[in-house]
C-alpha cells in the first residue's frame, strides 16, 4: 500500500459529535506520549499531519485523519496520564469507551506499547477490555530506535509474553515496522465497510 494522500479531518469531544464517513476506521490507543502522532506522520511521509508533543496528555479529543480516500485513522487520547483531575480522566475514559464500544465503522485498533518500559497495568486493563467487546487489536511496540538492539528484541518479546500477542516493533525515526502496518491496513480496506 503506498500512501498517496492524507489529511486532517476534524477533531470531536464525544461519539455522538462524530462525523460519518462511510469508510473503514482504525483507532490508536496507547498511553499518553507513547508516540501516536509520530505513528501516524511516519506512516504517511509526513513531519507534522498530526501534531506531536512532548507533554503527555496533549490529545484530549478523538482526532480523525483520512488516508487515500478509502481509510479514516482515529487518534483517540492517550490513558494514564495521571496529572488530569479525576473527573477529566473519567470524561476521557468514558468517551474512549463509547466511542469503542459503539463505532459502527471501527474495524481495529492499533494498541501502542511504549518499547522502553515494561508492559503498565493499564495497558493490560485496555487490551482486556478490546477483548472482551471483541475488538481486534494490533500491538506495536514504538520507540524502539531508541533502545538497543538486544533491548528492543528483550522488549518485544516481554510484550509478546506478557500480553500473548504478536507485537510489531515500530520506529518513527528508521521507519522499521511501516511496511508491515501499511499491509494490515492495505488487508483492511479491501474487507471496507
Amino acid at each position: 500500500m503506498k500512501i498517496l494522500t492524507a489529511e486532517f479531518l476534524t477533531s470531536s469531544d464525544c461519539l455522538k459529535n462524530c462525523p460519518i464517513y462511510n469508510l473503514p476506521e482504525v483507532a490508536l490507543i496507547g498511553r499518553s506520549n507513547v508516540g501516536k502522532s509520530s505513528f501516524i506522520n511516519t506512516l504517511v511521509n509526513r513531519k507534522n499531519l498530526a501534531r506531536t508533543s512532548n507533554t503527555p496528555g496533549k490529545t484530549r479529543l478523538i482526532n480523525f485523519y483520512k488516508i487515500n480516500d478509502n481509510l479514516i485513522i482515529v487518534d483517540l487520547p492517550g490513558y494514564g496520564y495521571a496529572k488530569l483531575s479525576k473527573s477529566e480522566q473519567q470524561k476521557w475514559q468514558k468517551n474512549l469507551e463509547e466511542y469503542l464500544k459503539n463505532r459502527e465503522s471501527l474495524k481495529s485498533v492499533i494498541q501502542l506499547i511504549d518499547a522502553r518500559h515494561e508492559v503498565q497495568n493499564n495497558d493490560i486493563q485496555m487490551r482486556t477490555w478490546l477483548e472482551h467487546y471483541e475488538i481486534p487489536i494490533i500491538t506495536v511496540a514504538t520507540k524502539i530506535d531508541t533502545i538497543s538492539k538486544n533491548e528492543a528484541a528483550k522488549s518485544v518479546q516481554n510484550i509478546s509474553k506478557t500480553l500473548n500477542v504478536e507485537v510489531i516493533p515500530f520506529s518513527a525515526k528508521t521507519g522499521i515496522g511501516k511496511q508491515e502496518i501499511l499491509k494490515i491496513l492495505s488487508a483492511i480496506i479491501s474487507q471496507g465497510l
